[in-house]
């Protein structure tokens, strides 16, 4: 170690030899489908959720992402001697409304270990955890599968500890290459809540949607940001590869390093690849117990360290925290805080007539499903409200990069505007085109029916109005005309072009169509 001139801890690692293994296969060979009806994936999944608390675990340091490398840190979260954790009750209550969420157990009287290793981002020499007397154990979550229904996956277990500090390659992105390794304390001390899966998944795609829906409740009880970019969810996945109908788990290799659920599924999909072709070409002896890093240049994992057995981390139980007795009462008041979660929502919306898509769309974010529901409440119908809140209101928060909260337009102004659209008072056309000026504000103070008003953009039903219109497109196209009554029926559509023209789009198009055909045929 040395300290640098800016006061920066410091150290250097010389690079141990990394094994390369690259399974040499056609583009044939790398596939899926190839393996898929002989062997089949055992996946199981740890997830680090960092909790969104004001202040550390342990200490009154602040928890924020983004601030100048060191400056979240005091004696007590960098380990000093004499120093005194003290544990967070918000920890323990965001930990136990996690923990609800996901259908789990809560353990009454708990308590904290310690989990002996040495890493440079770890300024203790161990972690502050839990071993073998979690907070919350015995869980599930059901997840959505596109196109293959609903799958229970198994929690084996969630429990507190703290996170580690951050290590910065300067130089480089990754130890390869770089001239020095600084670590970032600030990070250190966060509480983490990990969640441990049963191996109860087949599919990288299984997992991928498993670890969404675990995001979305984190989300929905407001845990956890889930911002995976900043490290606030992070998960290690578990993979090993065996017969169809064994029983026995085959070699498990652990894969870290990915950022993304599209990430996930891929590095998964690769690993199953991998080690299936191994075993096809009587190679299983190189499956070895490892952890391997994804590479999202090339696609593929890389092996980073070989786990030669368990690790002995020597727990024992944490000296300077009490034991954890929770109350009943406590409990109890934490469950009734439960929000409507996710699956809930899938359930309720599917209920009304929904599509498993569209629930699913609309479920996933909880600030879209907020803005849904106030438009629903509003009196507009669920099919129209979820075509406008996914589609053209979607696509404006998206161009706009803000949030559906954030929309100048609120949801009863959306709601307003589907009324009176199906109540053929506007056409949808008109709704697309006044839509933008709705959403910059410019309805405000007023309703969307006078807002429509103001602007002529009133749809015209009445029928004598649309006839004079229709008559006055005749007398201006009379080969036209003369054509479509000489049997060039295709012409009508020109007719209904030419009408909506003439009404500046505002021609009912029910009534139109009704009255068009009547004169066009007189």
């Amino acid at each position: 170690y040395r300290i640098s001139s800016d006061n920066k801890w410091t150290f250097s690692l010389r690079s141990v030899g990394r094994s390369n293994l690259h399974v040499a296969a056609s583009k044939e060979a790398l596939s899926v489908e190839k393996f898929s009806s002989e062997y089949e994936a055992v996946i199981g999944i740890e997830c680090h959720v960092q909790l969104n608390t004001a202040t550390k675990a342990f200490c009154s340091c602040q928890n924020e992402y983004g601030a100048d490398p060191n400056t979240h840190i005091c004696p007590i979260c960098l380990g000093h001697p004499g120093t005194l954790p003290m544990l967070g009750q918000e920890v323990v209550r965001k930990s136990i409304l996690a923990g609800l969420a996901l259908n789990c157990n809560i353990n009454k009287d708990s308590k904290f270990d310690r989990k002996q290793y040495f890493y440079a981002d770890l300024p203790k020499g161990y972690q502050i955890s839990q071993y073998d007397i979690p907070l919350c154990y015995e869980g599930y979550i059901d997840v959505v599968i596109p196109d293959e229904g609903s799958k229970r996956v198994g929690i084996t277990r969630a429990h507190m500890e703290e996170d580690a500090g951050k290590i910065v390659y300067t130089g480089a992105d990754s130890l390869s290459g770089s001239q020095s390794s600084q670590v970032d304390y600030n990070r250190g001390g966060v509480p983490l809540l990990e969640i441990v899966s049963e191996p109860d998944m087949r599919t990288g795609k299984e997992a991928a949607m498993y670890a969404a829906e675990l995001r979305r409740i984190m989300l929905c009880i407001g845990a956890s940001n889930g911002n995976m970019a900043e490290g606030s969810m992070r998960c290690d996945v578990n993979v090993s590869v065996r017969r169809k109908g064994a029983t026995e788990f085959g070699t498990k290799v652990e894969i870290k390093n990915m950022n993304s659920f599209n990430a996930m599924q891929r590095a998964i999909d690769y690993e199953y690849i991998r080690q299936c072709q191994l075993i096809e070409d009587n190679n299983e002896s190189e499956i070895v117990q490892e952890t391997r890093l994804w590479d999202e240049n090339t696609q593929s994992t890389a092996s980073m360290r070989r786990k030669e057995g368990l690790a002995d981390y020597r727990y024992f139980p944490e000296p300077d925290i009490p034991d954890l007795h929770i109350s009943e009462e406590f409990i109890q008041s934490i469950k009734e805080s439960l929000p409507e979660l996710p699956s809930e929502k899938r359930k309720r919306y599917m209920s009304l007539g929904l599509s498993e898509y569209d629930a699913l769309v609309l479920s996933d974010d909880e600030d879209i499903a907020a803005y849904f529901d106030r438009v629903l409440n509003s009196g507009a119908s669920v099919k129209q409200a979820a075509n406008w809140v996914m589609g053209d209101v979607n696509a404006v928060v998206k161009s706009e990069g803000i949030k559906f909260s954030n929309l100048k337009m609120t949801p009863e102004t959306l709601g307003d505007m589907i009324k009176l659209i199906e109540e053929s008072v506007i056409s949808g056309k008109i709704g697309k085109e006044i839509l933008p000026r709705l959403v910059n504000g410019e309805a405000e103070g007023k309703s969307v029916r006078e807002f429509v008003d103001a602007n002529g953009l009133i749809q015209i039903s009445d029928e004598a109005t649309l006839r004079e219109i229709v008559q006055k497109v005749f007398d201006a196209n009379p080969s036209q005309l003369e054509g479509y009554r000489n049997g060039k029926t295709k012409l009508k559509g020109y007719f209904v072009g030419q009408v909506m023209k003439e009404s500046g789009g505002r021609a009912n198009p029910k009534e139109l169509n009704r009255i068009l055909m009547s004169m066009l045929d007189a």
